[in-house]
């Protein structure tokens, strides 16, 4: 049992009274009593649908469950392991329960039922009256006949959150290198991903000749298969695990497969189907049990006892058990419904079985099915397309005259999904060709929104939600935001993909109800970033207080004097940009350096421990002999790991904050410029060798790729921009990869915008064909300074494309046809940036107040590890990160409600660390005291002192991060690792979820005579608690110990993953 489950008591509220003080009895006497047995995602939402049908509250609620915890996400099973935090998981918070008068008791199973006396026994609470019965006990993993999970460690199954926690305990044994998942289908394939996850070798094994063979044919399957061995996944077809053999310490050691031949493995996950629970029919014998085991249910979801209901896994409706949960939702709603708003009604709500339609992300790859997915072959006619090269297949099934769309499956894109299954569901005549579902309407570059869909279409798969019912909840739940659209329709809170149709819906009923959607960068502005970026050009706005004085929301989180204004992590990198955008300064001069992220501000990328990267620009990945000896004698001299990057760059890492002036003074006296790989900027312009050795070259593709990296180096734009130019159709520098790329023809040059590649890859747009040189540099000046001007903040090209209306046509027109009358405007303001470039490195060595910046402290010279090196491959990386970290030891003692935790005065001591003018405003310095690094913030109205180590990654980095405030003036700091925000008053976590899980140290700080002190502990007690040497990252810690599921770190911020993605500059 999970730790943070372990409670004085398994109840979650008290039984309602049945008197009220006057002596008068009360209502709830009048209340009839609902027993749910078990507390699964299906129950839950039966709790949820009666609740909110039960106006006249006749109904009470008591729930028995087996399980230590409340209703978790099951559908979502394998993110436990990215965030191991069980709130997360929940799909009502703990409170939830006791605030809706939902008694719940966790642990204490029903054993027997007596209906004649309308009672249950639980094990725990003995016997219990019941009115309404309602069963909803799931259903267990299936293992295969011989195969039990007590005979040898590591065998397990994949369906609970304790099989989660017992799976990744296994995995950490020194011995453990391998997983084997018997299944294939969609349970083993998301046991399989959790297991790679986990850094083991995974193989899948699958008795029939397919995997997913419910959902795929053997072309399809084939593709699956093609696309998971690319991420070292084997897969055995055909041949399964029959017999088990251990090693003396009776842990799993290998097995012998049907065919007879024997697989070395130390860990089993077996994910072959569910089995219903329904063990209550044996104890009751009134229950009826179906042939293939489940509760036997009517339509209405009555079992043959009356008064008990039977919904989800545990229920078999015409002899079929539905292991989905959606079907599970659909009995819930008709049950709910019919003890409620059809109580007094002859026709009852009923449920007719439900469509196994599919829509999931297994290993990466999208996999969907729809209506009749294998029907018969004599009266359909299927339409397949498969790209072996993208690994993309459809295959839909038409009646023979092609005139009804009857079903369909998908692999690799499923973007169509909600707008096909509506299709079969509706069973309506197609209004056009069957290819076209496929191919698309030929010519034509809109692509249609969730928001012109049908009401009917089924926008969320996992929790079988329609568009209709989303509409239906924006408008009596008045929504506000996304999230709350997410909380109380359930759309998208299982796996996640239909989030973007969730936000397009969302914002078609604002427009709809005239309300204005707010496109506003933060709490701090009003407007977005394109907006501001023409408030900033039209009123030439120069600084962060000049916006905020033009543009900054009148009585928002700031004073009256909006000079005090602090910003956040969002609206500081996104002014920072706009501004380089605008005016091309160096991004370190005073005012503009306390805008910058991490990356920016110290001009390299942040890498594990604090340490950073030095890219070199090598200009279409051209470099002599003598320049790559220079970069290799820096390397050796400072000891850093090396490695030749997908752009034709060569990148250092591991470099310290202080040493990267020394190391960029050589690489700039031998020549090299900055290479930006720590901006939104260009990045790099990849070639081939094109005419210069090329025999297939038909341009010289090194010397336009090097023109036009040197012409566009430097300047910033809303998102890292990368180039490419091919000397010939043969496309070796992927040019149609890329955010720019031209293809040499005989005639010059075809030029490609809005491509990518990265996690959602996107093939470039032809912009324009065969055009010299000059004119291809005249188009791509405006297409960027274009794409500049209007993309949102952290917007690749290829995404601001599909939101531009008219798409590349529309673009066409303002580039080529100019369109908007702006083409001189655009090229005007491209060359004032281009003749603003400087060298940002360079312009830092040469200057010794600018290098002052990287110090490490500004009180001592002396050098910390900030994490240790190991050796590999004959280079030196940082120790691995652990999965889990024990906490950080405290100085501080229990904290009082509303006060800051402080250690003992008569403990503390008053030291000097500096002048005012050491600690630049809004900014973040480091103090060395002993062993111990503090970080010493300048806000504009007060002065802050906390640990340096983020607790999160034990990285020494906090004095590096943002400085903002929120809505109630927080002051605050956002760690530049992961985007962890931290109360500098109290050191409290402000993410949600993680409040109790990370806290730093903090200061008191006093100023006398422009001088700096800080109230401290003893130098013995710092060191012994926050020692740099005690608390890094080292590598014994790679195989920590087990703790909680409560103490344990999570990577990322509630729903998002690692860290805040609209946050990663």
């Amino acid at each position: 049992m999970p730790p943070n489950t372990e409670l004085p008591t398994n109840t979650f509220s008290s039984p309602p009274s049945s008197e009220v003080d006057n002596g008068e009895v009360s209502d709830t006497l009048l209340q009839k009593q609902i027993i749910v047995v078990g507390l699964g995602m299906v129950a839950c939402s039966f709790i949820e649908k009666l609740l909110d049908y039960d106006e006249t509250k006749q109904y009470q609620i008591r729930v028995f469950s087996e399980e230590p915890e409340v209703a978790y996400n099951r559908v979502g099973l394998t993110q436990y392991f990215s965030h191991c935090n069980v709130e997360q998981q929940l799909m009502q918070p703990r409170a939830w329960y006791t605030d809706n008068q939902v008694q719940v008791e966790l642990g204490d199973p029903v054993e027997e039922i007596d209906s004649e006396s309308k009672r249950v026994r639980t094990r725990l609470s003995g016997w219990v009256h019941y009115d309404i019965l309602v069963l909803a006990t799931g259903s267990s993993a299936a293992l295969p006949p011989g195969i039990t999970l007590d005979k040898y460690g590591g065998v397990f199954v994949y369906r609970t959150l304790q099989d989660l926690e017992d799976i990744m305990a296994w995995s950490k044994r020194e011995h453990v290198t391998h997983a084997s998942v018997v299944g294939g289908g969609l349970l083993g394939l998301e046991a399989a991903k959790a297991a790679k996850d986990l850094g083991l070798q995974v193989s899948i094994y699958e008795r029939s000749d397919r995997l997913m063979a419910r959902q795929l044919d053997g072309d399809a399957s084939r593709v699956l298969e093609a696309e998971i061995e690319k991420l070292g996944l084997t897969s055995f077809l055909g041949d399964c695990p029959m017999e088990l053999e251990g090693d003396e310490a009776f842990n799993l050691k290998s097995f012998k497969l049907a065919s007879g031949d024997t697989h070395i493995s130390q860990m089993a996950i077996y994910a072959i189907g569910i089995r219903p629970r329904d063990n209550l029919s044996q104890t009751t014998p009134q229950l009826k049990r179906a042939t293939r085991g489940g509760f036997e249910v009517n339509d209405r979801l009555e079992t043959s006892i009356p008064d008990i209901f039977a919904i989800g896994e545990c229920a078999s409706h015409n002899d079929m058990v539905y292991g989905l949960v959606a079907p599970g939702y659909d009995m819930a709603e008709v049950v709910a419904r019919n003890l409620t708003t059809r109580l007094h009604q002859s026709r009852k709500a009923g449920f007719r079985g439900a469509d196994m339609s599919t829509k999931l992300k297994l290993l990466g790859v999208h996999v969907a099915s729809f209506g009749d997915c294998f029907p018969d072959e004599t009266k359909t006619q299927p339409l397949t397309y498969r790209d072996p090269f993208s690994g993309v297949y459809k295959k839909y099934i038409f009646t023979k005259d092609g005139k009804k769309l009857l079903g369909g499956m998908m692999v690799g894109d499923t973007d169509d999904y909600s707008k096909l299954l509506s299709l079969v569901r509706s069973a309506k005549r197609l209004q056009a060709p069957p290819s076209e579902l496929i191919l698309g309407v030929q010519g034509n570059d809109t692509v249609q929104s969730a928001d012109a869909l049908p009401d009917d279409t089924q926008i969320c798969s996992c929790n079988n939600v329609t568009k209709g019912h989303i509409r239906k909840i924006i408008k009596e739940k008045k929504c506000e935001n996304v999230n709350q659209v997410k909380c109380f329709s359930k759309a998208g809170t299982g796996c996640g993909g239909c989030l973007p149709q969730v936000q397009e819906i969302f914002e078609g009923e604002m427009k709809a109800s005239g309300q204005v959607i707010s496109h506003s960068l933060c709490a701090h502005f009003k407007y977005s970033r394109q907006e501001l970026f023409t408030i900033g050009q039209l009123k030439e706005l120069k600084t962060f207080d000049d916006f905020i004085q033009h543009a900054g929301v009148e009585g928002g989180v700031h004073d009256v004097n909006k000079t005090t204004e602090v910003g956040c992590e969002v609206c500081k990198p996104a002014i920072a940009s706009v501004l380089a955008s605008l005016w091309n300064e160096h991004i370190l001069n005073p005012g503009l350096r306390p805008l910058q992220d991490t990356n920016d501000r110290y001009l390299a990328n942040i890498q594990r421990g604090g340490l950073y990267s030095i890219v070199p620009r090598i200009a279409a990945g051209e470099v002599t002999p003598q320049k790559l000896g220079v970069i290799a004698s820096v390397a050796q001299e400072y000891n850093l790991y090396t490695k030749i990057t997908g752009a034709q760059r060569i990148d250092i890492m591991g470099a310290r904050k202080e040493d990267l002036p020394d190391i960029w003074e050589k690489l700039v006296d031998a020549g090299f410029e900055s290479g930006h790989a720590y901006g939104k900027s260009l990045r790099a312009v990849k070639s081939c060798v094109g005419t210069t050795w090329c025999r297939y070259g038909q341009q010289d593709s090194v010397g336009f790729a090097i023109q036009l990296e040197n012409r566009y180096k430097g300047i910033r734009s809303p998102h890292k921009l990368k180039g490419g130019v091919s000397g010939c159709i043969r496309e070796c520098a992927e040019a149609q990869g890329k955010d720019f790329g031209l293809i040499a023809t005989d005639k010059g040059y075809n030029v490609y915008v809005c491509g990518n590649g990265g996690s959602k890859p996107k093939h470039a747009e032809l912009l324009v064909a065969d055009v010299s040189e000059e004119l291809a540099i005249k188009y791509l000046d405006r297409f960027l300074m274009y794409y500049i001007m209007t993309a949102d903040k952290l917007t690749r090209t290829a995404r601001w494309l599909e939101k531009v209306e008219g798409g590349i046509n529309y673009l066409r027109k303002i580039v080529i046809e100019d369109h908007l009358g702006i083409a001189d405007q655009l090229e005007q303001q491209m060359a004032k940036l281009i003749d603003a470039y400087q060298c940002e490195w360079t312009t830092v060595v040469r200057d010794s107040t600018r290098r002052k910046h990287f110090d490490a402290f500004v009180n001592s010279d002396e050098r910390d590890t900030v994490i240790e090196m190991i050796d590999e491959r004959g280079q030196r990386r940082p120790a691995d990160w652990p999965k889990e970290l024990p906490p950080m030891k405290k100085l501080t003692r229990n904290e009082k409600e509303g006060q800051v935790n402080k250690v003992n005065d008569d403990k503390k001591s008053w030291l000097h660390v500096g002048g005012t003018d050491l600690f630049p405003m809004d900014e973040g310095k480091v103090v060395r005291v002993g062993h111990v690094q503090i970080a010493v913030f300048h806000t504009r109205n007060q002065w802050y002192a906390t640990q340096n180590m983020c607790p999160h990654k034990r990285a020494l980095v906090l004095a590096s991060g943002l400085l903002g405030n929120g809505p109630t003036h927080t002051p605050y700091v956002s760690c530049p690792m992961h985007k962890k925000n931290f109360d500098l008053a109290t050191g409290d976590c402000m993410v949600p979820g993680e409040e109790e899980k990370y806290k730093l140290e903090t200061f008191e700080v006093k100023i006398e005579s422009d001088q700096v002190y800080l109230n401290i502990p003893s130098i013995k007690e710092l060191d012994e608690t926050l020692g740099s040497g005690r608390t890094i990252i080292q590598r014994g810690m790679s195989k920590p110990t087990i703790v909680s599921m409560q103490d344990a770190p999570s990577c990322g911020t509630v729903g998002n993953g690692c860290g805040d993605k609209t946050l990663e500059w």
